[in-house]
């Protein structure tokens, strides 16, 4: 059975995505892209500041803090068995 597909902003520290989809438009998508938020690439949630905003996530060796809002627009799917 195929994992759900949620919201980097609902992931939890330490899951694992496949990313799956980006709902950003304009100069904040092509950042993201640019950093390798593209389908495909495995995305790791590294850690939540103290109060959840922002999360820093890692996806090609690279460690990079998204706010809720960006990150509730970006998909993945949960890789393993959480």
């Amino acid at each position: 059975m195929a994992s759900p597909t949620i919201p980097l902003s609902e992931a939890k520290t330490g899951m694992r995505l496949v990313l799956s989809g980006i709902n950003v438009q304009g100069v904040l998508r092509r950042r993201l892209l640019d950093l390798g938020f593209v389908p495909g690439n495995v995305i790791e949630v590294l850690q939540k500041s103290p109060l959840g905003d922002p999360v820093a996530f890692r996806v090609n060796n690279t460690t990079i803090a998204l706010r809720r809002e960006e990150s509730s627009q970006i998909f993945g799917n949960i890789l393993g068995g959480e």
